[in-house]
């Protein structure tokens, strides 16, 4: 994958993203429910203001630091990684691949998670549409269950890309 491509778009799909949330919460009541039991009993409310900005936040900045944390690393040769056979796969002559690898693989994380939050912020706008506020905990489970398969399979190719070699 092209590096350039992958940046480009992990930037769009964040874009759309925080659209898609921004728009959303235009529907929302004054006050919404924004934290919920686990029978998806809500347990706390704030202004939608708040929430908006709060969820354009954690959107924005969690996948960003993910996204980015890579190239700011790599820009410093490496130093504070903490992957697998450190020194084998850090040596002059593996380091570029190894660091384009860890970015791409962190970009791809990075848009499961923005997925993922958009995801979670659909839910509570659902859920704030009916009279009690009420989120679908199966939705929640089923996504939450997808994101942690998913997490899995990332961290298995990730450490699969670094095993040890002989």
């Amino acid at each position: 994958m092209n590096q350039r491509f992958a940046v480009t778009s992990f930037l769009v799909l964040l874009a759309l993203s925080a659209v898609f949330v921004w728009s959303t919460s235009g529907s929302l009541p004054s006050v919404v429910a924004s934290h919920f039991d686990a029978s998806g009993t809500a347990n706390a409310f704030m202004p939608s203001g708040t929430y908006a900005r709060g969820m354009l936040v954690v959107l924005i900045g969690v996948p960003g630091l993910t996204a980015f944390l890579p190239f700011a690393l790599a820009r410093m040769g490496g130093r504070g990684l903490n992957i697998p056979n450190r020194e084998y796969w850090l040596a002059p002559e593996r380091i570029e691949e190894s660091l384009v690898f860890l970015q791409q693989h962190c970009l791809v994380f990075a848009s499961g998670l923005v997925v993922f939050l958009s995801y979670v912020h659909w839910l509570v706008v659902q859920a704030n549409l009916r009279q009690p506020p009420l989120l679908a905990t199966s939705a929640i489970v089923a996504g939450l269950a997808v994101f942690l398969c998913a997490t899995i399979v990332w961290l298995v190719v990730l450490y699969a890309r670094f095993r040890k070699v002989a």
